[in-house]
């Protein structure tokens, strides 16, 4: 039996104008990573209510675990509401407190040991409930440790993220978080640069730069590794940072320290560009279908 890989934050409904989409970051992996074959288990919690109903039922739908998905007693389920620009670039306004906001599985009583990997964003991290249950999932020692930053407002401040991100075998950053994060006098640097200087600062085997269209790359013991995103015609790109992040996860694990980076990128950005061209954050597909792209 394959180890699982742990997927901790936020359940939620992502509602744009042309329709309602189950999402929420850790959901979004869980999702790829059990398309490319993983044991993918979300810890989150849904609130008592329709929505809750209705996500939890959709989760079992896409052939996910369930058991870690708590019900609280009074907070609702989360949901986000999205504005999308004429690039399909999204916008977010965060509802809060949400029932995710309190997630209350434990790891004592989740019959989980010696999980593969955990992956966790900073968004599920905007209160002290979250932070110590957390804590308690990273007792486990997940062979990888692969954190998301979502350094969206309010929830961008960088200082109270410090001991998530330090340590991390895999940290993920967009462009312009990864500035953000750098000191003054990297102003105007390359941005290779940016990510060697977050490696060393927080102690992390590899950082992963997502350049958006440019598509991405990563900073791996003292080497660099480039892939562009392939062309596609762009539906939305709700969930496409997700579905990379799940290919890049995979690559990890199964490639090891023999994994070809760049390849690994390459279908990273494959299947993030995928998802971009299909309406919501998990589409149905094979993994030969995306092939093609990288």
């Amino acid at each position: 039996m394959s180890r699982p890989i742990l997927c901790f934050g936020e359940v939620l409904w992502d509602v744009l104008p042309h329709g309602r989409f189950l999402g929420g970051a850790p959901l979004n992996v869980a999702y790829h990573l059990g398309r490319l074959g993983h044991d993918a288990k979300l810890i989150s919690a849904v609130g008592r209510d329709a929505l809750g109903d209705e996500a939890r039922a959709r989760v079992k739908a896409a052939g996910l675990d369930d058991a870690l998905i708590a019900e609280h007693p009074s907070l609702p389920t989360g949901s986000v509401t999205v504005a999308l620009d004429a690039a399909g670039q999204a916008s977010y306004d965060i509802h809060h407190p949400v029932a995710w906001d309190e997630i209350a599985a434990h790891p004592t009583t989740s019959g989980v040991s010696a999980p593969a990997a955990m992956v966790f964003g900073s968004l599920a991290l905007r209160g002290t409930a979250n932070r110590d249950r957390l804590s308690e999932w990273l007792a486990l020692k997940p062979a990888v440790r692969l954190c998301d930053l979502n350094l969206r407002p309010p929830y961008d401040d960088v200082r109270s993220l410090d001991a998530w991100v330090r340590g991390c075998t895999v940290l993920k950053v967009n462009e312009d978080e990864a500035r953000t994060l750098s000191p003054e006098s990297l102003r105007g640097a390359a941005t290779e640069r940016h990510a060697a200087h977050l490696a060393g600062h927080y102690a992390c085997e590899m950082v992963c730069v997502t350049l958006g269209a440019k598509g991405a790359l990563v900073w791996r013991k003292g080497e660099v590794f480039r892939a562009e995103s392939p062309r596609v015609e762009v539906r939305d790109t709700i969930g496409a940072g997700d579905a990379f992040t799940a290919a890049l996860l995979d690559g990890v694990l199964r490639g090891g320290e023999k994994a070809d980076w760049a390849a690994v990128l390459r279908r990273a950005c494959a299947l993030g560009a995928f998802v971009a061209s299909k309406d919501g954050a998990q589409p149905e597909y094979e993994p030969g279908e995306v092939a093609g792209l990288s």
